[in-house]
C-alpha cells in the first residue's frame, strides 16, 4: 500500500487514523546487533591467512574459520583481498614483542639489537608449523603484481629498518659501535638477515644454521 518507511511513519502518527492495523516492526527502528566481533575475525582470518597464504584460502574457508556466512562477511569486509589486507594490518599491528618498540627503549642499545637478532633466529627454528613471517609470506605470494600488499609490505621494512638505523646511530653516539661503522649500510644488512631467517625456517628450520647466521651477524656488532 505504501511505497516508503515515510509513508508508514506518517500514517502511524497521524491523530485521523483509527485503523490500528498499521503495525510498523520494531526493528526498523533498532540497529542490529553485531553477530560477531571485528577484532575476533580479524584475528581468526589472520591465523588462516598466515597458515594457508592467500590463493589457497577459500571464501568458503574464511567463513568456515569466522563461523560467519558469506554475506556478514562481505558486508563486514568488503571482499577477500580487503579482508587479507587487514589482516596484514592486525599482523603488524599485534607482533609481541614489537621489534620497534623493542629497539626504541632507553639505555644500551647492542644488547636490544642482539636480543633481536637471537629472537628471530630461535622463533623461525621453532616455528613447527612453518608459518614463517605473514609479511614475507606476502611478498613471496604477492609480489610485485599486488599494489596494496606491496604497500604494507615496504611499510613494515621501511619501520623495522628506520628503527635500527635510529638505534645504530644511538649505539655509535653512546661509544657501542666503532665511529667509522655506517648505521644505515648495517641496519640494511640486519634487515634483510631476519628477513632470510623467515625464508629459510620455511623450507626446513635447522636450529644450527639460524643460529650460526645469527652468531656471524652478531660478531659485527662489536
Amino acid at each position: 500500500m505504501f511505497s516508503n518507511l515515510t509513508g508508514l511513519i506518517t500514517l502511524a502518527r497521524s491523530p485521523h487514523i483509527i485503523d490500528h492495523s498499521v503495525h510498523i516492526p520494531y526493528h526498523i527502528f533498532m540497529a542490529r546487533p553485531r553477530e560477531f566481533e571485528i577484532d575476533e575475525a580479524l584475528d581468526a582470518a589472520m591465523e588462516l591467512f598466515w597458515e594457508k597464504g592467500y590463493e589457497t584460502t577459500s571464501v568458503a574457508d574464511l567463513t568456515e574459520r569466522l563461523g560467519i556466512g558469506r554475506a556478514s562477511l562481505y558486508a563486514a569486509f568488503g571482499d577477500k583481498h580487503e579482508l587479507y589486507l587487514r589482516a596484514l594490518d592486525r599482523y603488524v599491528k599485534t607482533r609481541d614483542p614489537d621489534p620497534v618498540e623493542l629497539l626504541s627503549r632507553p639505555g644500551p642499545v647492542l644488547p636490544a639489537v642482539r636480543a633481536l637478532i637471537r629472537a628471530y633466529a630461535e622463533e623461525s627454528a621453532a616455528d613447527a608449523k612453518r608459518r614463517g613471517c605473514m609479511i614475507v609470506n606476502a611478498a613471496t605470494e604477492r609480489l610485485p603484481g599486488d599494489a596494496a600488499v606491496g604497500r604494507r609490505v615496504e611499510a613494515a621494512w621501511n619501520a623495522l629498518e628506520t628503527a635500527l638505523v635510529s638505534a645504530l646511530l644511538r649505539a655509535r653516539a653512546q661509544g657501542e659501535l666503532a665511529p667509522d661503522r655506517d648505521p644505515r649500510a648495517l641496519a640494511r644488512f640486519i634487515l634483510v638477515l631476519l628477513q632470510g631467517m623467515r625464508v629459510v625456517a620455511k623450507g626446513g628450520p635447522d636450529p644450527d644454521r639460524l643460529r650460526d647466521a645469527a652468531d656471524q651477524a652478531l660478531a659485527l656488532l662489536t
